[in-house]
């Protein structure tokens, strides 16, 4: 499986990064090594003193397909969930100022979180879903998904014109803003329309 990671989907994300909006989707990968295993914590790396958490929407690929049309991208999945996308913002600074791709500050080891799936079913509209992440209990980061820029069915669409998209593929489909720093001890959980799909503790 793939974590295809779509970046500066929220404009107020974009605006508190002071990034230039997009004209297209921005796309990365995290390699699966990045999943950070079930209930287990969350452990700092040594090369980043400044680790942010970005809360974001999960949706799981259920069959192969490329170049699928906008309309028919919901035969592609019937799954939706919630995860983290950890960032070295330091290293990625560096990263960014250079020129280089960001795989060191998004893809390390332990870096992508993700939580339970549900089914989309349960879910009356797929954008107008609530979310949120709690750091110590405090809600730190809240979204909807009315507000991404590109939606769902639009970044499947997108993202399958460059590469094939198979069953098990997870697309993160970007945050919202609130990003901040995480340190030791910080305890994160994250909702979506009010069921907590995952928790985790920071080391």
């Amino acid at each position: 499986m793939k974590i295809i990671c779509i970046g500066r989907n929220y404009a107020a994300h974009i605006q508190e990064l002071h990034n230039e909006r997009p004209n297209e989707p921005v796309v990365f990968i995290k390699p699966d090594s990045s999943v950070l295993p079930k209930q287990q914590d969350f452990y700092i790396p040594e090369f980043s003193n400044d680790i942010h958490y970005e809360v974001e929407v999960l949706v799981k690929i259920k069959k192969v397909g490329k170049h699928i049309a906008k309309e028919f991208a919901p035969m592609y999945y019937d799954e939706i969930g919630l995860g983290i996308d950890f960032t070295a913002r330091d290293l990625q600074a560096t990263l960014k100022e250079k020129g280089l791709p960001w795989e060191k500050a998004k893809g390390f080891d332990g870096a992508a979180v993700i939580g339970e799936w549900l089914k989309k079913e349960q879910f009356k509209d797929l954008n107008d879903l609530n979310f949120k992440l709690l750091k110590n209990d405090e809600v730190v980061q809240e979204g909807n998904t009315s507000l991404m820029l590109w939606k769902i069915d639009e970044l499947i669409a997108y993202v399958s014109t460059f590469f094939m998209l198979k069953k098990g593929d997870i697309i993160f489909t970007g945050t919202p803003a609130g990003v901040g720093k995480i340190s030791t001890n910080d305890y994160l959980s994250g909702s979506l329309e009010n069921k907590e799909l995952f928790t985790v503790k920071i080391k």
